[in-house]
């Protein structure tokens, strides 16, 4: 079997995973009426989420856990399936998910209803666990540090490796969490974007590390089927931090970290619109550059429904993904 069809295969058994246990996972949320809850502020047509179960993110994290535990106990009988350096992209995903979910929790049950956990707290939590992935890269699997394009060889850039790797890690993870508020739009940016560098592992011949991307793409694909308009259930920071730290991590690892703007271009967007709606405000002292951020918002008040918003950044993805992967072969 060649590596990229038992990419595809495993992206395949993660899906019906993700599909199978969907269905109970939403209606566990709804008994325990664990439902999003949607700030004053936002475009009116978002008050119909009202209530919609949340911390979907768990949806495809468990099957990508699964498979990917499974697969590596697999080695223990002698079957090549996969190697332990996907342990570390695994455990951002589960230390990242675990952060989120309690971050959802305290939003939707906690005192700080309506708010989540406090935003000093969490951006701590998110430098810590950034720091440990950042060190087991450089450390453990001495993964290369740099690629650049007209370079044939890795590019070494010593001790600035680990701070460049954390605000990476935490800046992708809060990207792709500004990126969650549209039915579907999360999920499609995500999805897009670990198939992107699954594809540059593959022509790497990092084929574990591509394998670990394209169960995270079949995952998601799994989360989608109850997450396009109209939604069943919605990803959460659950998922949204994970997804974003995750991908950080599987770029570092294929060192090709500086393809990553173009890659998950709408993240680095959602993520800008808000530092200039912010820096804005406060430079002229309330007028806002935006309608409102992020992005995503200001088209939907310039009249662009949900349906039009979401299908149309997907679209400026992909075609930003297939330029990444370009690149990458040059």
């Amino acid at each position: 079997m060649s590596e990229s069809t038992l990419a595809i295969t495993l992206s395949m058994l993660s899906f019906m995973l993700a599909v199978i246990w969907g269905g109970p996972l939403v209606r566990i949320l709804r008994h325990f009426r664990i439902g999003k809850i949607i700030r004053v502020e936002e475009p009116e047509r978002h008050f119909t989420k009202m209530g919609v179960p949340t911390m979907g993110g768990i949806m495809f994290i468990v099957p990508v856990v699964l498979l990917t535990g499974l697969l590596n106990a697999a080695s223990l009988i002698g079957l090549n399936m996969l190697g332990r350096s996907v342990l570390v992209p695994l455990l951002v995903l589960l230390s990242y998910g675990a952060l989120g979910a309690i971050d959802d929790w305290e939003g939707i049950r906690g005192p700080r209803r309506g708010l989540g956990m406090r935003a000093r707290t969490k951006f701590i939590l998110q430098i810590v666990l950034a720091l440990g992935a950042a060190f087991a890269l450089k450390y453990l699997l001495e993964v290369p540090e740099l690629y650049w394009p007209p370079v044939q060889d890795t590019i070494s850039i010593g001790p600035l490796y680990i701070p460049v790797a954390v605000v990476l890690i935490v800046g992708f993870s809060n990207a792709v969490n500004f990126t969650d508020g549209l039915d579907g739009l999360a999920g499609l940016i995500s999805a897009t974007a670990f198939a992107g560098f699954g594809a540059i592992a593959l022509i790497q011949g990092q084929v574990f590390l591509a394998r670990f991307c394209f169960t995270v793409v079949g995952a998601l694909f799994g989360f989608l089927w109850f997450n396009v308009h109209p939604a069943q259930l919605i990803m959460g920071d659950a998922g949204a931090l994970a997804l974003g730290a995750t991908l950080a991590v599987v770029a570092l690892m294929t060192g090709q970290w500086l393809l990553l703007p173009l890659i998950a271009i709408i993240p680095v967007s959602e993520a800008l619109s808000v530092i200039i709606q912010v820096g804005y405000f406060r430079l002229t002292k309330g007028k806002r550059f935006f309608k409102m951020a992020p992005i995503h918002l200001h088209f939907e008040l310039l009249g662009w429904s949900e349906t039009q918003v979401v299908q149309r950044f997907w679209l400026v993805s992909l075609l930003f993904a297939l330029l990444g992967i370009a690149v990458a072969l040059m």
